[in-house]
């Protein structure tokens, strides 16, 4: 027990061993019911992290405790501003076990880890999913829970927002022993609104008056801008993008094509206000001058920099057979794409090239909206070569039940039109097939053209830009998302990848390296998903061209798991309805312990089970 003033701290060790040396300080301030407790240890006790008002609305304390044992650690002295609740015994959560608890009229998720309680908000900040439902795991050193919609990761203690998707953490909530009690103090903030924005510098010229420029308004572009921001960066921040609104969430756009620019928006106009970031719209970028570090517009206009970092994208690929220029035939990849593509096939013949993530998302988006809905694919079946023959059947079939039509193993030979407007599409197979609109759903190329020539641009085979691991391509340029190949160590060397999870993870990464920061590593297991006729499938890892696919589970109900090997080893699992393998599968990928492919096929559900 330390000395103190009434009213202020009780603190006990439990199993202190002789000889270890402490130092503790305490600094108090009664009038605004501040406390700061500091402690040193040569090696690490159970402790209390002190449940302090000073720590700010909804921040997190934790509290260590012992499984069916009385507190290690209690604070006794004012409470904590806010709604306060008893939401267990000490004893009631084992190592390693979340539960969800009612706080006042809102919800926590109380985890207890490495001998310590912690709250956190409940909910994914990304979409709203519930954390408990999520995966929870050890992430150098730390405690995380993993989303299991779409992977984003939190600090248990913290609440910060570690792996993406999405741009802010969770609230924290004071945790406080009180005896036998497990005591959550949340503000009504905190329960109230599942998002929680972290804390930006504003802008200082007289602190730093370099300019750090960001080309492109994408995921990876945003989360750079905003980690510049929280990573303390206070000179000028310029985001410049090719569209002519502000940044968007992307993934939404093919799942959902009359989304508006607004409804998708990733923040609104008075947040870039509020933390000094500017952002240049209908901005093209066509050439870069290195020496001179500036960056030429399609409009004339230019930009220079300190530093950039290069996040533009890719490029919808076209499909080159003749009559690809009639009206009609779209390709997609901006919100005004959409809306096109929308509002012409109401009622229309609808055919869509490529049988991947685009055109199948497309296809279920417009099923009863459209007359018909015909997929084209080289492929026998779709997803092929990114799930696998099995897997791909599985989805076929369930498109067949919505009414999707299929033309399979066979390609355009021609876009066929009258006056200008396309009438139809002829096929490789000889069979016509009527069309007054065609979505060309075919991926997507890196768009880098305006970096040739740089001095000291490297460009990968695909066109993407080769980078370090902190994401730098040359000296004071950087780029990330779609555009960079960068190193991942599940893959063995270098990859690139077009995921949105990816392009916020880069993002964040190429900002940290733009402030030579140790922080700027590559540490995550890529992680996407795709939403059709109300069904999820989420994919983690990253398999390249994977040689074997060990599915269990269901095919037929879509309630299945499958995992993907490539030379003996499991590098990607994918799973339906069977949440949350796919994010307990990138936990499992990232800390290298996945079972081998021979046990798998011995007992598939082992890794999971």
């Amino acid at each position: 027990q330390l000395s103190r003033p009434p009213s202020a701290f009780v603190v006990a060790f439990r199993n202190l061993p002789k000889g270890r040396a402490t130092f503790t300080s305490v600094l108090w301030r009664r009038s605004h019911f501040h406390r700061h407790l500091s402690t040193c240890f040569l090696r690490r006790p159970l402790f209390l992290r002190v449940n302090a008002s000073l720590m700010g609305q909804g921040q997190s304390a934790s509290s260590s405790g012992a499984s069916g044992s009385a507190a290690a650690a209690t604070a006794t002295g004012p409470p904590a501003q806010g709604v306060e609740a008893i939401v267990a015994k000490v004893g009631d959560l084992k190592e390693g076990e979340m539960r969800e608890v009612v706080v006042g009229e809102g919800k926590a998720l109380l985890v207890f880890s490495k001998g310590q309680y912690s709250a956190i908000g409940h909910k994914c900040s990304h979409y709203g999913a519930p954390l408990i439902k999520g995966s929870l795991c050890e992430f150098n050193g730390q405690t995380r829970v993993r989303c299991p919609w779409h992977g984003a990761c939190f600090n248990t203690e913290t609440g910060d927002l570690e792996d993406f998707p999405g741009l802010d953490g969770v609230p924290r909530f004071s945790v406080r022993i009180d005896g036998e009690n497990v005591v959550v103090i949340a503000d009504e903030k905190g329960l109230s609104n599942f998002r929680r924005t972290a804390d930006m510098v504003k802008e200082s010229p007289a602190d730093d008056k370099r300019t750090f420029l960001i080309v492109g308004g994408g995921g990876a572009g945003l989360s750079c801008a905003e980690t510049l921001r929280q990573e303390g960066f206070k000179g000028r921040v310029v985001m410049a993008t090719k569209e002519k609104c502000l940044p968007y969430d992307r993934p939404k756009l093919s799942k959902a094509l009359s989304s508006t620019a607004d409804a998708l928006a990733l923040r609104k106009a008075e947040f870039f206000k509020d933390h000094d970031i500017q952002v240049l719209q209908d901005k093209e970028a066509v050439s870069v001058d290195a020496t001179s570090k500036t960056v030429t517009f399609a409009d004339g206009s230019n930009q220079t920099y300190d530093r950039v970092t290069f996040a533009t994208g890719g490029q919808a690929r076209a499909c080159p057979s003749p009559g690809n220029e009639l009206k009609g035939v779209h390709l997609l990849r901006t919100v005004s794409d959409g809306n096109a593509i929308a509002e012409e096939a109401q009622g229309k013949h609808l055919v869509i090239v490529g049988t991947s993530f685009i055109g199948m998302e497309v296809a279920a988006c417009m099923i009863g909206k459209a007359a018909s809905v015909t997929v084209v694919g080289r492929s026998n079946v779709p997803f092929k070569h990114s799930l696998g023959e099995r897997v791909g059947a599985a989805l076929k079939k369930m498109h067949d039940d919505k009414g999707t039509q299929f033309e399979l193993g066979t390609t355009v030979e021609e876009f066929v039109g009258e006056d200008g407007k396309l009438t139809g599409v002829k096929l490789a197979s000889g069979k016509t097939l009527p069309a007054d609109l065609c979505v060309i759903g075919l991926g997507v190329t890196p768009t880098t053209a305006y970096l040739q020539g740089v001095e000291g641009i490297t460009f990968a085979h695909d066109g993407s830009v080769q980078v370090s691991e902190s994401m730098k391509a040359a000296e004071d340029i950087f780029v990330a998302g779609d555009i960079a190949h960068f190193p991942l160590q599940l893959a063995g060397g270098h990859v690139t990848i077009g995921h949105w999870q990816i392009a916020g993870y880069l993002g964040r990464t190429a900002a940290r390296g733009m402030l030579d920061s140790s922080k700027a590593v590559i540490d995550t297991v890529p992680f996407f998903w795709t939403q059709q006729f109300g069904k999820s499938l989420r994919y983690a890892g990253y398999a390249g061209k994977f040689d074997e696919v060990i599915v269990d589970g269901d095919l037929d109900a879509l309630k299945f798991v499958a995992v993907y090997a490539r030379d003996g080893k499991a590098v990607a699992v994918a799973a339906m309805g069977m949440d949350p393998l796919a994010s307990r599968a990138a936990d499992c990928l990232r800390a290298n312990c996945m079972p081998s492919v021979e046990d798998i096929k011995a007992d598939p559900s082992r890794w999971y089970s």
